[in-house]
């Protein structure tokens, strides 16, 4: 049997690990003296409630190795074979702490590097579990994720600079003259790594451009899982976005799956922001 885990950064909350019948390990989220487990004991409606009133930003800590070694411990007992998926070692040492706690297992556990983050890392394990329910092998699944991931996109729009200020990664100057322009930025997890793909004024512009660079990347392939997030207890903008990029998706499916982004990534994006995630053709 393969059992799948993966952290809490892809924006899973325990009720959906449950429902896929999966294990969630929660990355932890501390906002001043008081510490949450992600997606466990603090909700993503909760957590931008507690953002939004904040003046100062929350504090999210990695999945440490004896939290990996206590969930392998308990997805092994069986005889199990065990699939962790996590977000981008590029973002967070949950990877490295997952590889040395797997090391104790004999085999029994694999780690794979989503080089991804929230609805990136989600379409990862969409897959995944489409192979365990395949009857793929432990090896097989590795090796498929280890390939496809790197067709994965992850492009986003937010709606605001202002947490990106708050957590020093912008200027106060640049952040202060963007929201006087009302510049939405355009960004993506590419390589593992977030970049900066473009800017522009206003929410019709910053739709036109994500679709843009959708097409860029060689469409989606509707073959593959994908989804669309969005940040905040509102999902406006993303309604917004569905309607300027209906010609991407009318002629494939009737059906576009949408999802709440949680603190890992929502701790810089702020509320508001939308994204899309899928595997290019």
């Amino acid at each position: 049997m393969v059992k799948i885990v993966i952290d809490s950064a892809s924006d899973i909350v325990n009720s959906e690990a449950d429902e896929k019948g999966i294990y969630l390990v929660p990355m932890k989220v501390r906002f001043g003296d008081e510490e949450f487990s992600d997606g466990i004991d603090l909700s993503h409606e909760e957590f931008f409630e507690r953002l939004i009133e904040s003046a100062e930003l929350p504090q999210t800590s990695q999945v440490n190795e004896y939290t990996w070694g206590e969930s392998f411990g308990e997805l092994t007992d069986d005889g199990s074979d065990v699939i962790a998926i996590t977000i981008s070692s590029k973002l967070s040492g949950t990877y490295s702490s997952a590889v040395k706690a797997a090391k104790k297992f004999g085999g029994k556990v694999r780690v794979v590097d989503s080089i991804q983050a929230c609805i990136g890392e989600r379409v990862l394990l969409d897959h995944a579990l489409r192979l365990v329910s395949e009857g793929a092998a432990a090896d097989e699944i590795e090796k498929e994720l280890n390939d496809k991931k790197h067709k994965i996109q992850l492009l986003a729009v937010l709606d605001t600079l202002k947490y990106l200020r708050k957590g020093g990664r912008i200027s106060s100057v640049a952040a202060i003259a963007g929201e006087l322009l009302s510049i939405k930025p355009v960004i993506s997890v590419a390589k593992g790594e977030i970049k900066l793909l473009g800017k522009a004024m206003g929410s019709k512009k910053s739709n036109n451009l994500l679709n843009q660079l959708v097409e860029k990347c060689g469409g989606i392939d509707f073959d593959m899982p994908y989804a669309l997030a969005y940040s905040g207890l509102s999902d406006n903008y993303l309604q917004k976005y569905l309607n300027d990029s209906a010609h991407l998706w009318k002629e494939h499916t009737d059906f576009v799956p949408s999802y709440m982004i949680g603190s890992t990534i929502g701790t810089h994006a702020g509320p508001n922001a939308i994204a899309v995630s899928f595997f290019a053709k």
